[in-house]
């Protein structure tokens, strides 16, 4: 009877600690997930803001703009423009 008490007790408590470490387990996966969502939302917003900087710098009015002021071109005289039809 002995012997069948402390098995009993044996499984009960490994049993016991299975239960405790199997929450930990849980717990922890729970928080690096809600982690990871916070981060998925920041890079989210990075991408808008990125997306929004990319539209602004690639504007036409603005790439206009640093052609004449930096690179000083102008559009060509009309007598420059030559025009090619394509063969048929």
């Amino acid at each position: 009877m002995l012997r069948l008490n402390l098995a009993l007790l044996a499984i009960v408590l490994a049993s016991a600690l299975g239960a405790v470490a199997s929450q930990h387990k849980a717990r922890k996966s729970f928080t690096e997930i809600e982690r990871e969502q916070e981060r998925m939302r920041q890079l989210e917003v990075e991408w808008g803001q990125l997306q929004l900087e990319q539209s602004t710098w690639a504007a036409h009015a603005r790439i206009e703009k640093v052609a004449r002021e930096r690179l000083h071109m102008k559009p060509p005289a009309p007598g420059q423009v030559i025009a090619v039809e394509a063969a048929k």
